[in-house]
């Protein structure tokens, strides 16, 4: 059956191949099965002269689940167990790749574990809603003949102690939680490589870029494949067009398969004076904020980046492999005494959104590859500079574009609800993936492995559980020294680099607890701020990391979203802009909290208290909202200044 789909955007934009050959298996060339009595592996349903029973199965167009509009389907109903099937065609090799070469079938992300057969053939594994995952299938599918891959996923709506984020496990989404997303819900595709390749992050490729004093970026290349004899790396470094560096070449080492390599990306006045003139009018040589001992800096305002291409050879003239993604140099600190939060030196307002990822007929899949980029800019029309990702480790599209656009992100992971054995092998495991996916990009700025203590029950009296999130804190460190970590959003700080809280009182209230830091260190929501010895530390960044939430009355005769849901509720639209300026300026006049994050960007479902509305329009003019966050700003420095 072929796919039918919309052209898509190439996964993994961010880090790819200068001679790409991949095919989107996206679209409706998919069947998919229902089985609530857990037959399917009995009955051999993954075996070509099985299949699966065809008045079971129904089409579905991938990678939208089942549960979305999109999906063709839109059914609501749990179910544990689904199966997909499609016949897929490996890529047609040509040159360079048509010997040696590998087909590697690729999946975004699956919710939540999944098992893969290729022409009834077991491939393996995975384990983990929200990162990627990818199986070598050469020789295992043809150019000119059908094979059936097979997938059999298990999703429990019940189990608590499973990663969900805010997919409700209940039969009908309410308060802050949504309809679930079972099953494929990011891009599946067969990528073409060399028999010898790059690897990305998810599979060791580092690149540290925060050393802005001396322009150098350090990076660990990781080489994938039957490695045999001797391979080097070299790195090419552009900027706007103007060649800035060439490593020396590093070998691989056949151990581990990583090269390390160092490289100077600062610009000698001869490669300045080459710049265009309208990267220069852009980002001036002169301001400080874009340029920093003759280094580039990334930040929103002027979200430059380095091209950086990665050459794998087996000698000079015999290149194996050449990946193109980017590099953005910029730095971070936040233990300066002054509590500020830096970035490239120089205190930083995050002016954020709370963003949950939702879209109404695609639920968390964005509707196309342009979605994530919209987001954005709609985000930043407001204002904004940057969002925290709430609850959901988003599609890498939307990375891609906040590095491009300039937006800071705060990386999130998806939590469970009950703590067990179990739950921590879940969550460590795919934490872990989630970080090491996302480590290059420049946009992100914090890591939140857990939320306002979700699925810890017991947390202020509780070892086991205090143990677990420090170790969640030391393991993330380990990966990432370079970024500060939020330990758990909200309160019950057990070992943090930043002092968050929420809050959702309204204005008044707000501006009151955030004029003092003993009001701001008091309980939120009946928990202390620090629990198991902790407690906040001097000079640390506060930051109140979610706030607002308010939505609007329906009006006499006007057809209201079913259960609609606020923190608070706003009567029209001029009531709501007010509570806005109330809450934004409340949370700064007291000259504590370098930095907040409104709740919401945009309603979702029944949690109508976005400032969008579900489908992406204004409640407030957009100019409004970000002539409050520049005062905001302005009251912030300030404040910053006088003391």
């Amino acid at each position: 059956m072929p796919h039918t789909h919309a052209v898509w955007l190439y996964p993994r934009p961010d880090f790819q191949r200068e001679l790409l050959r991949w095919d989107p298996l996206s679209g409706s060339g998919w069947e998919i099965a229902f089985d609530d009595d857990d037959v399917g592996v009995t009955n051999l349903w993954y075996q070509p002269f099985r299949r699966i029973p065809k008045e079971k199965t129904r089409s579905i167009n991938v990678p939208f689940v089942y549960q979305s509009p999109a999906s063709g389907i839109d059914e609501h109903e749990a179910h544990a167990i689904v199966w997909y099937q499609a016949n897929i065609f490996a890529p047609t090799p040509y040159p360079p790749y048509v010997l040696p070469g590998r087909n590697l079938l690729r999946f975004g992300a699956v919710d939540y574990e999944m098992t893969v057969w290729l022409g009834g053939k077991y491939l393996g594994k995975h384990r983990g809603g929200h990162v990627p995952f990818e199986f070598d299938i050469s020789y295992m599918a043809d150019e000119r003949e059908p094979t059936l891959l097979s997938i059999r996923v298990w999703d429990a709506s019940t189990d608590l102690t499973q990663p969900r984020g805010k997919q409700y496990w209940g039969p009908k989404p309410e308060g802050i939680f949504y309809t679930p997303s079972t099953g494929i819900w990011q891009q599946v595709w067969i990528e073409r490589v060399p028999d010898v390749c790059i690897a990305d992050s998810s599979h060791g490729t580092v690149i540290r870029s925060h050393d802005i004093e001396t322009g150098e970026i350090g990076a660990e290349i990781a080489v994938d494949g039957r490695r045999k004899g001797t391979f080097q790396i070299i790195l090419k470094a552009s900027l706007a067009g103007v060649d800035v560096a060439t490593s020396e070449p590093a070998e691989v080492n056949a151990e581990t398969g990583i090269a390390k390599l160092k490289m100077c990306l600062r610009l000698s006045d001869e490669q300045q004076s080459k710049l265009q003139q309208d990267f220069t009018e852009a980002h001036p040589l002169s301001d400080k904020t874009c340029w920093h001992n003759k280094v580039a800096l990334w930040s929103p305002e002027h979200p430059i980046l380095y091209d950086l291409t990665i050459i794998l050879h087996r000698d000079k003239d015999d290149v194996l492999d050449k990946i193109k993604t980017t590099v953005g140099m910029r730095s971070l600190s936040w233990n300066n005494n002054d509590g500020t939060f830096r970035l490239n030196n120089q205190p930083y307002f995050q002016a954020l959104v709370l963003d949950q990822g939702y879209w109404p007929s695609t639920l968390m899949t964005p509707p196309t590859g342009e979605s994530c980029r919209d987001d954005i800019l709609l985000a930043k029309k407001m204002g904004f500079n940057g969002c925290r990702k709430h609850q959901k480790v988003e599609d890498p599209l939307f990375l891609y574009w906040a590095d491009k656009l300039g937006y800071l992100v705060w990386g999130e992971m998806a939590n469970a609800y009950e703590f067990s054995n179990q739950y921590v092998d879940r969550f460590d495991q795919e934490w872990k993936e989630a970080v090491r996916r996302d480590i290059n990009h420049p946009c992100i700025v914090a890591w939140t492995p857990i939320n306002e203590t979700w699925g810890y029950k017991n947390l202020a009296n509780s070892p086991e559980e205090q143990n677990h999130i420090k170790a969640l804190y030391h393991t993330t460190k380990t990966l990432d020294p370079t970024r500060p970590i939020n330990d758990n959003c909200g309160w019950e700080h057990v070992c943090t680099d930043l002092t968050t809280f929420h809050d959702y009182n309204d204005g008044p209230q707000l501006a009151d607890i955030c004029s003092n830091m003993e009001r701001i260190l008091d309980k939120k929501a009946g928990k202390g701020m620090f629990v198991g010895g902790a407690s906040h530390s001097q000079g640390a960044p506060v930051i109140c990391t979610e706030f607002g939430g308010v939505n609007i009355a329906a009006k006499e005769g006007e057809k209201a979203v079913e259960n609609s849901w606020g923190y608070t509720t706003a009567s029209d639209a001029q009531d709501l802009l007010e509570r806005v300026r109330r809450l934004m300026l409340g949370v700064v006049q007291g000259g504590h909290c370098c930095g907040f994050v409104y709740t919401q960007l945009t309603d979702i479902e029944q949690e109508t208290n976005g400032l969008y509305t579900f489908d992406r329009k204004e409640k407030l003019p957009a100019d409004e909202v970000r002539k409050i966050i520049e005062e905001a700003k302005r009251i912030y420095f300030e404040k910053l200044g006088a003391s």
